[in-house]
């Protein structure tokens, strides 16, 4: 299962454990992602999406269509279709 947020495309990033010693070993920096259900009444469809917590609060500030179709226009492939001629 792929780590990525498919609104934002933030993704795992790599750093460093530094112990107290200043030993320093490999780990991974994860995303908080998750998977939700959103309705999209404007087009009356469910939308299930991988999305991190930075994208949800902007969901809930601008509304999912609003936010998609903001990404859409900066040119962002979100891998959600939404039919916009019904």
């Amino acid at each position: 299962m792929s780590k990525v947020c498919q609104l934002t495309g933030k993704r795992p990033i790599k750093g460093n454990n530094v112990s107290h010693s200043n030993r320093k070993t490999k780990r991974r920096f994860m995303p908080n992602l998750q998977t939700k259900r959103f309705f999209v009444p404007e087009t009356g469809e469910w939308v299930t999406i991988k999305v991190s917590m930075a994208a949800l609060r902007n969901i809930d500030k601008l509304g999912i269509y609003q936010y998609l179709m903001e990404l859409e226009r900066k040119g962002y492939d979100t891998g959600v279709v939404l039919n916009q001629g019904c």
